[in-house]
């Protein structure tokens, strides 16, 4: 027995990273499936737990990795050379796709009507407790203290931290040397730790998918069909149509190698529906298709915390067009270009966590809509999320891999390698390290 055991454990370890996915969210769906309709209470209380213990995990190393990782992803600008012209590109392309991105989920939005037909009314829906306004998204960056953003999980204003920390161990050169030492070797710790969560996913595919199906089952999904349909064919646009796209057209890049090396992250995305909890992942595939290692120690926890394609841009402009029509609420041109231009300023809003609601109530409150709006998407938010977040990831490889390639720093012999050896089976015995 004590020989096998390790054996068996070895063979697991074996099975392609995307195969364990899969496999938790098929046993997923079909224990969801069981407990909801032979009404087994016991097995909806066993899937809600564990899908929440792992939520739970990767939320718990959030907020010093994001502290850490912007702090020492700014001081590692240094190393490379035009720092400044790489950031801006980055934020230049960050901008570009998410115009592309808001601009395909208002069309799909004008084309198929998502609130028509629902069968729901102004009186289905609730204030949310917390709303989003730019007067709050402003004053909100800056902290009132040191503490209280690490408790409450305030990404916004652990990135501002951050960012003061990093230009300020910039400024003060070498007598800040040991500072960054340190950081560096947390951040490797909290990664390393996080790596061994990440290496839970297929179990917490299990509890995630499993209790939206005890919890919701297939009618709601009815209920809301269109509307959810939207959200999954516009980030599947943006995703397998925009983002290849460009690619081929702009990086001249293989589309195709770009999903074999990005697909272990966005596969986790689409499970843990954190664009932070997956950074650690994103930036490993990063590096691996060619992005040099410095610039994408910058460009990868940046992204994580304000590209977000998916939740910041196509979701938004889809719910607030539902919205809209369930209040029966005319939207004019004038009104489109406010979500245009909210997907673009807040998208940093979102964080990187789990869920969309501080910017879809941002939006809903710029346009003058009913708050109570919130309220009618609450319940189908978990299902939307695992796409929006896979969205969001893949954008935020996309965005350093184009400027890598236009400015001549991406090594395309890695990049045309990569899938020679699969990222999982490297993950075994490495975590990545972002300096």
């Amino acid at each position: 027995m004590s020989v096998s055991s390790p054996s068996s454990f070895t063979k697991y370890l074996k099975v392609p990273f995307w195969a364990q996915i899969l496999a938790g969210l098929v046993l997923g769906v079909l224990l969801g499936w069981l407990a909801r309709s032979q009404d087994i209470s016991w097995l909806v209380t066993t899937l809600e737990k564990v899908g929440d213990t792992f939520i739970g995990l990767l939320k718990l190393a959030v907020a010093p990795l994001v502290f850490f990782a912007i702090l020492v992803s700014i001081t590692n600008l240094r190393k490379v050379n035009n720092a400044a012209r790489l950031a801006s590109r980055t934020l230049l392309w960050f901008m570009i796709t998410s115009l592309i991105a808001v601009a395909i989920g208002l069309v799909i939005g004008l084309v198929t009507n998502p609130g028509s037909g629902t069968g729901l009314t102004p009186a289905d829906g609730a204030k949310p407790e917390h709303t989003g306004s730019w007067i709050d998204f402003l004053t909100g960056i800056v902290p009132t203290d040191v503490i209280t953003p690490f408790t409450e999980l305030n990404v916004l204003q652990i990135v501002f931290m951050a960012a003061v920390a990093g230009i300020a161990a910039l400024q003060l050169g070498e007598k800040a040397q040991p500072i960054l030492n340190l950081s560096e070797s947390i951040l490797e710790l909290l990664q390393k730790a996080l790596w061994w969560v990440i290496r839970l996913a297929p179990l917490g595919t299990v509890g995630l998918i499993g209790k939206a199906i005890a919890t919701y089952g297939w009618d709601l999904i009815g209920k809301y069909a269109t509307f959810t349909a939207d959200i999954y064919v516009g980030c599947a646009i943006v995703m397998f149509v925009v983002y290849p796209t460009l690619l081929a057209t702009v990086a001249k890049a293989s589309p195709l190698q770009f999903f074999k090396g990005a697909w272990p992250a966005i596969q986790l995305a689409f499970v843990s529906r954190s664009s932070v909890g997956t950074m650690p992942l994103t930036q490993k595939v990063t590096e691996r298709l060619g992005v040099p290692k410095e610039y994408a120690s910058f460009a990868v926890p940046f992204g994580a915390t304000t590209k977000m394609d998916g939740c910041a841009a196509i979701y938004p402009a889809i719910a607030a067009i539902f919205v809209a029509q369930i209040f029966d609420i005319q939207l004019g041109v004038g009104d489109y270009l406010l979500i245009a231009f909210v997907s673009v300023v807040g998208s940093a809003a979102t964080a990187g966590l789990t869920g969309a609601t501080v910017m879809l109530t941002l939006t809903l409150s710029t346009l003058g809509l009913p708050m109570e709006g919130v309220g009618l998407l609450l319940a189908i938010d978990p299902i939307l999320d695992m796409m929006r977040t896979a969205t969001n990831v893949a954008g935020q490889v996309v965005a350093p891999l184009i400027v890598s390639a236009r400015e001549g720093i991406l090594d395309r012999d890695k990049f045309n390698s990569v899938a020679s050896a699969p990222v999982d089976a490297e993950e075994r015995q490495a975590v990545p390290v972002a300096a």
